[in-house]
């Protein structure tokens, strides 16, 4: 659902799929449409607009749709989706904020289908080496996190800076790159959370859409991160993972890859494998039998950033340290 410039990377990927096929498609550009239907050899029974996709209910072609369209739209396709009985698969951020995050996944348990984000980190190969070290013990007792994401983003009419689409700015694009990745670098779920915005030009970055964020999160542990997302500054793709015995760094850290990185044993060599391809095979494991991911990435896993990026906002317009259940 969405045919954009995401949507068309992943179908591209998924020509590679063993568990995954591209069989259907919801969107509101005919044009679109009538392309992928003649690149992907779609039938005409499998394609929808907006309006009329409830009737996928009918269609026992179709297990899953991967919501692909701007935030703004993902509470309320999700929640249709799963009424209609289909898994979902929602690109991150999951929603705009938390409550509306809580109501996605109630509808999916009600619906008793599966509710899936987006998150193709989470079986990078390298990405995961550093998660399999770190829980060996291989750098000590972990103290830091550094997550740095952001690029300078162009046209200023598009759906990105638009506070009603988007939700906000660099923090729900990119910045949740940086969340996320605090979290499963360190393997732990931080407590409390500051966060300064610095705004240099409020007619392209709107009231409610920030150009960039630095943020903090503190851990039970006594680790630490310390996070800057933005939408106004190129070469930020880097994770930086600090032990007492050891360290992880990777540069690119979430870009579409190679992944590159290294630790204090050296170079990671992990080969790169197109991550939307390797996204749906592992998720259609996932929905088809059961299988568990090393890093989840569920609708509760989405729920915990969303929280995460409402305490954000939230210590940027108070100014204070905010605490947090996750």
């Amino acid at each position: 659902m969405g045919l954009g410039s995401y949507g068309t990377r992943v179908a591209e990927a998924m020509q590679s799929c063993k568990k995954a096929k591209l069989v259907g498609v919801i969107s509101g550009t005919p044009s679109k449409i009538t392309n992928w239907q003649s690149k992907y050899n779609i039938p005409e029974k499998n394609c929808y607009n907006y309006e009329n996709f409830d009737r996928i209910k009918d269609n026992p072609d179709i297990d899953a749709v991967y919501v692909i369209t701007p935030n703004g739209l993902h509470h309320d396709q999700v929640i249709r989706v799963a009424k209609a009985g289909k898994h979902a698969i929602c690109e991150k951020p999951m929603a705009l904020n938390a409550k509306q995050g809580q109501e996605m996944i109630q509808a999916c348990k009600k619906a008793n289908v599966k509710l899936l984000v987006g998150y193709r980190m989470h079986f990078e190969a390298k990405t995961l080496e550093i998660i399999r070290m770190r829980k060996d013990g291989e750098f000590g007792k972990i103290m830091f996190f550094q997550g740095l994401c952001g690029f300078k983003i162009g046209d200023p009419t598009q759906w990105r800076l638009n506070r009603q689409l988007a939700g906000g700015g660099g923090l729900m694009d990119i910045g949740i790159y940086a969340i996320n990745g605090s979290r499963y670098m360190i393997g732990e779920e931080p407590f409390w959370v500051t966060a300064e915005e610095t705004k240099t030009n409020p007619q392209k970055f709107k009231e409610g859409v920030d150009e960039t964020i630095q943020f903090q999160l503190g851990f039970p542990s006594g680790a630490v991160a310390s996070c800057l997302s933005s939408y106004n500054m190129n070469n930020l793709d880097r994770f930086f993972l600090n032990g007492e015995q050891g360290f992880a760094e990777l540069q690119p850290s979430t870009g579409y890859g190679p992944i590159k990185g290294r630790t204090h044993k050296g170079e990671l060599t992990q080969p790169h494998i197109t991550h939307q391809t390797v996204q749906m095979d592992e998720m259609s494991g996932i929905i088809l039998e059961g299988q568990q991911p090393i890093v989840p990435v569920d609708g509760e896993e989405a729920l915990k950033d969303l929280k995460i990026i409402d305490a954000i906002y939230l210590a940027v317009k108070t100014g204070k340290k905010v605490n947090l259940k996750l």
